[in-house]
């Protein structure tokens, strides 16, 4: 197919999304399955823009302009950032182990995107580069904003108006008018439809079926998966290239995700930050 423009992919995925989700919610409870107290409403719109809205469109960018492996694997840094906010905030206690995990996660991004790594380092895009780490900020203020919502009311809630903002606010920036004069083919507007429908329907689906089963601090480790899976099928698919110094950096990232989420000697505290990734 011809290319898509992030904007018209980040706006199609909430906007599809939320028309599938709204009659699927009204027919389990009606109305009061989706009202939530003003205040909550207000930072679950706030979220839907600089959370939702904007982690999608400069993630889209900077996979344009880079690659799915250095804008996923920079994305997945978001957990440090959420760290170093928790932190500042005196909501944990800045221990060892989280320093090591700042540390490995940094390198194994410069690695990653070939910053360091020697003579044969590719050269990164770097409006690219600076649009995964916008998207990595986006996503952590995401989880840090929508943690105590999450706390008090139903996720499926809390999402269709995340959704909702997300897609109000694209309908501003890109009116109706002119995604329906964007002259897709039938088959690039069934993709979007599709890849809407399992990319964030299906994802949340199978991922709250989950948390059923598992605690949510072990759903998040096997959820940093997903950056080894989207290289893999970028390599197979796409035909990117993934040289030994980049694999590296990947484990490296994925270490660091995995040592944040360990219990460490204070974790009588249950001092819980949940990173739960709607990219």
């Amino acid at each position: 197919m011809h290319a898509i423009d992030p904007l018209i992919l980040s706006q199609t995925r909430t906007s599809f999304s939320l028309l599938v989700l709204i009659p699927i919610l009204a027919a389990r409870g009606g109305w009061k399955r989706m009202r939530l107290p003003r205040r909550d409403l207000l930072q679950c719109l706030v979220l839907g823009i600089l959370g939702v809205a904007i982690s999608n469109y400069f993630y889209y960018v900077a996979i344009q302009k880079t690659s799915v492996a250095i804008a996923i694997i920079v994305q997945y840094t978001a957990p440090v950032w959420v760290l170093l906010f928790v932190v500042a905030r005196r909501q944990q206690r800045l221990t060892l182990q989280r320093i090591a995990a700042v540390a490995v996660a940094i390198t194994g991004t410069a690695l990653t995107t070939g910053m360091i790594g020697g003579k044969s380092a590719p050269h990164v895009d770097a409006y690219g580069f600076f649009a995964a780490v916008l998207a990595s900020f986006s996503f952590a203020f995401y989880n840090v904003g929508g943690h105590q919502i999450l706390l008090h009311h139903d996720r499926w809630r809390v999402l269709v108006w995340t959704l909702f903002s997300a897609s109000v606010f694209w309908l501003v920036l890109n009116p109706p008018w002119r995604l329906a004069g964007s002259a897709y083919t039938l088959s690039q507007w069934t993709f979007l439809l599709a890849f809407s429908m399992i990319s964030v329907l299906g994802a949340f689906s199978f991922y709250f079926l989950g948390l059923q089963y598992l605690e949510p601090s072990r759903a998040i480790i096997a959820s940093c998966l997903e950056p080894v899976f989207s290289i893999l099928l970028a390599a197979a698919v796409l035909g990117e290239g993934l040289r030994p110094v980049q694999f590296v950096g990947i484990v490296f990232v994925l270490s660091a995700i995995v040592i944040v989420q360990l219990p460490g000697r204070d974790s009588a505290s249950k001092e819980a930050v949940v990173v739960d990734p709607i990219e």
